[in-house]
């Protein structure tokens, strides 16, 4: 019998791909987030229901949900229910058959091999069989979305994906520490050199024509080099509304894991 409870640790742009694809195959589906989730891509981020109480994305809506107690509830109106629990303390109340760790952190901050009847981690920093049962390759390319059973998922390289010959150029990073303000929103275009945020009194300026396909919520307070906006050179061809390719890839190895542990059986 496959279970259909299902948790995501996180709820950025590649664990709300793969929410997406769990909940439309019939899984009943969590998440759980931090109080201020620093979200970039937050027209396809559930995380985005932690500032704004609800979203939607392809269709499916995401509720900033108050208590564990609530979760079944939300579940029967046919929403995701987000939960702010960055200690993951609410698993003890909605005991997962499934656990998928999404948060993207390069390493395993919490997640145990017991977690859950099944464990999954999304990218690098974990190892299948000793702190999730598998890992899902995120790394773009022929291997991704691969699952993967013994060993680590690829490490992760520090350069963001080429996109039509840019690749660094493309994020927006910040400068300074400070408090971050947007100045331009999701699907502005803009030009090399315009100003697209600032941090207190430090301006942050495009080095690339494109438009912007993410960007931080302002009053975040953020750290010297953390990305807090992304360009994407395309411009107008760029589909910043709905999942992307690289997500839903991630979500059919995380549907095929969950599928390999409950139904395969060899003779």
């Amino acid at each position: 019998m496959i279970h259909r409870k299902v948790v995501i640790r996180g709820a950025g742009d590649l664990a709300t791909g793969t929410a997406h694809r769990l909940w439309n195959a019939g899984f009943d589906v969590v998440m759980l987030e931090l109080p201020k989730p620093l979200v970039v891509r937050r027209t396809v981020s559930f995380a985005a229901a932690v500032y704004e109480g609800e979203v939607e994305v392809e269709a499916l809506r995401a509720v900033l949900c108050p208590s564990p107690d609530l979760v079944s509830a939300f579940l029967k109106k046919g929403v995701i229910p987000i939960l702010i629990d960055p200690e993951s303390h609410s698993l003890t109340t909605l005991k997962p058959e499934i656990l998928i760790d999404a948060i993207m952190a390069k390493h395993n901050q919490v997640t145990k091999l017991n977690d859950a009847e099944l464990v999954i981690g999304l990218g690098p920093g974990f190892t299948a069989g000793q702190d999730v049962h598998a890992v899902i390759e995120t790394l773009r390319g022929h291997i991704l979305g691969r699952v993967i059973y013994q060993d680590s998922a690829a490490e992760d390289t520090t350069e963001p994906a080429e996109i039509a010959g840019y690749s660094k150029e493309r994020l927006l990073r910040a400068p300074v520490d400070g408090i971050f303000k947007p100045l331009k929103k999701i699907g502005d275009l803009v030009k090399a050199g315009d100003i697209v945020a600032s941090i207190d009194r430090t301006q942050i300026y495009a080095a690339i024509n494109g438009l912007v396909r993410g960007i931080l919520y302002p009053g975040l307070t953020v750290a010297t080099g953390m990305k807090v906006g992304d360009i994407d050179p395309r411009g107008t061809a760029v589909d910043y509304l709905t999942i992307s390719d690289k997500a839903r890839a991630i979500g059919g190895g995380v549907l095929e894991a969950i599928m390999h542990h409950f139904c395969f059986q060899r003779e």
